[in-house]
């Protein structure tokens, strides 16, 4: 975003949206409904919000989860003048992976523990604070919480103790709270819902308790339950068997005796209720189609799959959904039958690509643990391409044993949970990604919730893991370049018009690159870990970055308790 009269009438534009959803959020100071349940002004709103580019209304910046900025006041020229703005310390030292949400001038972060904050975006001082009664028994990697939906008035956030909670917007008052699932049973909620056409969004996470997970969708105004799409396919809605595949979809061979697992499927035919195939992050949505996009996690047991026979749907999935009615549309499976936890964790995103022909499609994509980036058809989930490999693959797909085998990628990926970043005036997609070797011991053991599930052992070796950060060619599946980092990483990323893209680090750096080329532009040390995904947006005329820094569990990356918002210096051109 530069000054001059192009950036004032984006700001007299930037305002009068502004105006729009504040209107349509005092409309509600009764908590009133729109009439009929009719939510189309609701949806209007945040639609306005997300085609404002100085707001960060939803977890991906809007419903494609491309998390792309239009601003470009802060640049590749300019970019390591960046300093500090403000920053808010939230005082829980721990695993802090939450992605800002900012509509109207206020920002909302979530902290470990599951509390929700109301900052004021420009300042960082604090409207409201929402403490949660956090009683979780089981959970995947710590009190963590990845952030919130805004939608009607309302701030919403899935907890680790597997609630739904409906916050007032202006005061942070409880709406409605919710049970989505039973927490003593090993269910948890780890991503940020998405709210949309009048409902919240919210998948369960229990690849690793013996569950069977689900998607569910709730009213915004009530939170009744709307819908329920179980992630793992009953026998009487065809099973989870799938097609016995050999090979995954590209033709690469799996460790497979399809005749022994169709032996057993008569001896295991109540095993796809501790299934898995948890939904570990946020949806991405297409509103023109009404389809709501996802990946999905991994089958349980995770590394002995003798007990699971069958392709073990919909685990390992990138899936579509009705949006209205939670009806399947289609699927695709990255590894059929996994053994190695290769569950598809980081984000879809949604985005158009050109195919084998030239053409130009509309497409889903999403950067594996397997270390390639999928590209699929949005609208029939056939496979278009899949990238060069992101992360050294070593003994990939060789079966666990009860000695052990040294594989990678390993259960951190290729690329965890970290959201990419696509930058479509470049068609690259910025992938976090890991070479994190680990020793799969496979046993067998009796199946005892909540506890661990995992039908092994996976361990790390004392040294010789690093991180890789990639801008993947969507277009073509190459990789346009890559850094080497010194530290594993999960976080994220945020692409901006300025050529910048931002990711953070486990070693506390927070990096800027050159989107094009990949020289680094900028760094900032920070107290913990920076592993949570960065965001922009803008306020009177100043575009700021902002990011978490408080840490990894899984990483055992620093700890610490700093929300971090960055700017150029007043007067410098960031005013």
């Amino acid at each position: 975003m530069r000054s001059g009269p192009g950036f004032l009438a984006r700001g007299v534009r930037a305002i009068l949206l502004g105006l729009t959803w504040i209107a349509v959020a005092s409309c509600r100071d009764s908590h009133a409904q729109p009439s009929g349940g009719d939510y189309s002004r609701a949806d209007s709103s945040v639609r306005a919000a997300m085609a404002d580019p100085t707001q960060w209304p939803s977890y991906g910046r809007d419903y494609s989860n491309q998390r792309y900025s239009r601003l470009d006041q802060i640049n590749a020229a300019n970019v390591g003048q960046l300093e500090l703005a403000w920053k808010y310390e939230n005082g829980i030292h721990s695993g802090y992976e939450t992605s800002p949400i900012v509509v109207s001038g206020t920002m909302y972060i979530t902290t470990p523990l599951n509390h929700v904050v109301a900052l004021d975006a420009t300042t960082g001082a604090k409207r409201w604070e929402y403490v949660h009664q956090y009683r979780t028994t089981a959970d995947c990697c710590g009190p963590i919480n990845r952030g919130v939906a805004v939608y009607d008035g309302r701030v919403y956030m899935g907890t680790v103790d597997a609630r739904l909670v409906a916050l007032d917007a202006k005061t942070g008052a409880v709406d409605w709270e919710v049970v989505v699932g039973d927490n003593e049973k090993g269910f948890h909620i780890t991503g940020a819902p998405i709210a949309i056409a009048g409902k919240v969004i919210t998948g369960i996470s229990c690849g690793e308790q013996g569950g069977r997970c689900y998607v569910s969708a709730y009213d915004a105004a009530s939170g009744e339950l709307v819908w329920r799409f179980y992630t793992i396919p009953s026998p009487s809605e065809g099973g989870w068997w799938g097609s016995w595949a050999k090979t995954d979809a590209f033709g690469t061979p799996l460790p497979r005796d399809i005749e022994a697992e169709k032996r057993d499927s008569a001896k295991y035919l109540d095993t796809w209720q501790q299934g898995g195939a948890p939904m570990w992050m946020t949806a991405a949505a297409d509103p023109s189609t009404g389809t709501l996009y996802m990946a999905l996690g991994n089958p349980g047991p995770d590394v002995d799959g003798r007990e699971r026979p069958g392709d073990n749907l919909y685990s390992d999935c990138l899936v579509a959904l009705d949006l209205q009615t939670g009806k399947l549309k289609w699927y695709f499976q990255e590894v059929p039958h996994d053994l190695w936890d290769y569950d598809p964790a980081s984000p879809v995103v949604l985005l158009d690509v050109r195919d084998g022909t030239g053409r130009t499609v509309a497409a889903v994509a999403q950067a594996g643990k397997t270390g390639w980036v999928y590209v699929v058809d949005r609208e029939t989930g056939k496979p278009i391409r899949r990238s060069d490999a992101f992360a050294p693959q070593e003994r990939m797909f060789t079966l666990p044993t009860e000695e052990g085998v040294l594989i990678a990628p390993s259960t951190l990926g290729g690329s965890d949970w970290s959201p990419t970043a696509f930058d479509p005036t470049l068609g690259f997609l910025f992938v976090d990604g890991n070479f994190f070797p680990q020793l799969y011991r496979r046993n067998h053991e009796d199946f005892d919730p909540p506890a661990q599930y995992w039908g092994g052992v996976v361990t790390a070796p004392p040294s010789g893991q690093y991180g890789l950060y990639s801008a993947i060619d969507v277009n073509t599946g190459r990789i346009a370049w890559q850094v080497h980092l010194a530290k594993p990483t999960i976080s994220g990323s945020v692409a901006t018009a300025g050529g910048v893209v931002f990711t953070g680090l486990s070693d506390s750096a927070f990096v800027a690159f050159d989107s094009r080329k990949g020289t680094e532009l900028w760094r900032y040390h920070a107290d913990a870990g920076v592993n949570a995904p960065p965001i922009s947006y803008a306020i009177n005329g100043r575009q700021y970055i902002a990011v978490a820094a408080g840490g990894n569990l899984p990483l055992n990356s620093g700890r610490g308790d700093d929300l971090l918002v960055f700017a150029l210096p007043v007067g410098s051109g960031g005013h």
